[in-house]
């Protein structure tokens, strides 16, 4: 009877996913990397996660979680972890016999960093030629800045996306949430997913490189256009001014989008501004922005006759509008509970919590439930038929 292989955990169950028997190395740290390989792991694949001896380093960020880092949880699921030091023959040694039945490989390293390592494109491909070996970086494999460390707002920041964000005149403000790396895990995923459906008609593996330079500007795409003979230094923000945006209710605040013609005539008809939206001085998007001075405080004064969750409900269908709600109202949300995008998770130390799973709906492979992820080097018997970390303390 042949051995299990070390890439199927115990702990995956449920149907089938897209990527079913794909196995996955995930040697990267932080959110880019670490939460494409969750993604993968969403749709099937067999991940095991790699650290170095002293961990992820996202295991130590603040978190009102007493025992185990929230981050870590959120960006991690679905993997075996084991540690590894590879600057130790064996435990070099032990990486590459994984690599030999390995389908995917991804780190976060800079560019100089795996041929130190002895794990670069080259020396992997001649173990295992199928490898799909995926860098994720700061700035890419080449130019000037290629060995820099990038971190999500540093690029944000470079990439003019803060100077955007902040008010017209104002300080450059952050986009927080990780936007920038999360949109990386996103490219990743389909890189790797794309890289792996061209192996199947050549039988080779390829490099793919996703940096967080290529993932801040590739979000912009519609602000990075130049045109022949146009100025370089205009009006690039897409933001329609005055009516779209958040506006303050009753109680609370509102988010409204009323740049079609409909939208703006049933915003007027609803909040009883009737005169406004027979006004040719405001028919179009481009004239209410230039008169957002003259409507945006008849607006602000209608919408304080209601709470902004009883305008949610008055609005309907008719004006795209939210209320704007904590992220911790989504977990009991009907429709985030319709389309069941929360699952419970059972964890060793945490114990049961509700998190993220599936985030991709399939109709004939949903792909497994999803599993906690891994307390620091938990599946080292199973994946290297070693002690954990935790086994070795202990004794």
């Amino acid at each position: 009877m042949d051995n299990p292989s070390p890439f199927r955990s115990r702990l995956r169950t449920g149907p089938a996913g897209p990527l079913n028997g794909v196995k996955v190395l995930d040697l990267s740290a932080y959110i880019a990397g670490p939460y494409g390989c969750t993604l993968l792991a969403d749709q099937g694949a067999d991940v095991i996660k790699v650290e170095p001896p002293d961990g992820d380093n996202l295991r130590q960020y603040p978190s009102t979680l007493e025992r185990e880092s929230r981050a870590f949880l959120g960006v991690n699921r679905s993997k075996q972890g084991i540690a590894l030091d590879l600057k130790q023959p064996a435990d070099h040694a032990a990486l590459l016999r994984l690599v030999r039945e390995a389908d995917v490989l991804v780190h976060n390293f800079r560019p100089s960093v795996p041929k130190r390592l002895g794990i670069d494109f080259d020396r992997l491909s001649l173990i295992n030629p199928r490898l799909i070996y995926c860098a994720v970086t700061g700035y890419g494999e080449t130019g000037p800045m290629k060995d820099k460390a990038g971190y999500d707002q540093v690029l944000q920041a470079m990439t003019g996306m803060c100077t955007l964000q902040g008010k017209r005149g104002g300080a450059p403000e952050i986009i927080y949430g990780s936007v920038v790396d999360y949109y990386a895990a996103a490219l990743l995923a389909a890189g790797v997913s794309s890289a792996l459906y061209e192996r199947e008609r050549s039988g080779r593996g390829q490099f793919v490189g996703i940096s967080l330079l290529r993932s801040a500007l590739t979000m912009q795409s519609a602000r990075m256009i130049w045109a022949e003979g146009e100025a370089l230094d205009i009006g690039r923000d897409m933001r329609s001014g005055g009516v779209t945006g958040i506006h303050p209710a009753r109680e609370g605040y509102l988010y409204l989008s009323a740049n079609t013609p409909r939208f703006w005539k049933a915003l007027c008809r609803l909040t009883g501004l009737d005169a406004l939206a027979d006004d040719p001085r405001y028919d179009s998007v481009r004239k209410r922005a230039a008169h957002a001075a003259e409507i945006v405080p008849q607006l602000h004064a209608a919408l304080q006759a209601r709470t902004a969750m009883e305008w949610e409900t008055h609005f309907g269908d008719e004006v795209p509008c939210a209320a704007a709600r904590r992220v911790e109202d989504m977990f009991e949300h009907p429709q985030v509970l319709a389309e069941d995008m929360v699952a419970e998770i059972a964890h060793p130390v945490v114990g049961s919590y509700r998190g993220v799973t599936r985030p991709i709906a399939f109709g004939r492979t949903p792909g497994p439930a999803p599993f906690a992820a891994p307390v620091f080097d938990q599946d080292a018997e199973h994946v290297l038929g070693t002690p954990s970390a935790q086994t070795r303390t202990a004794g």
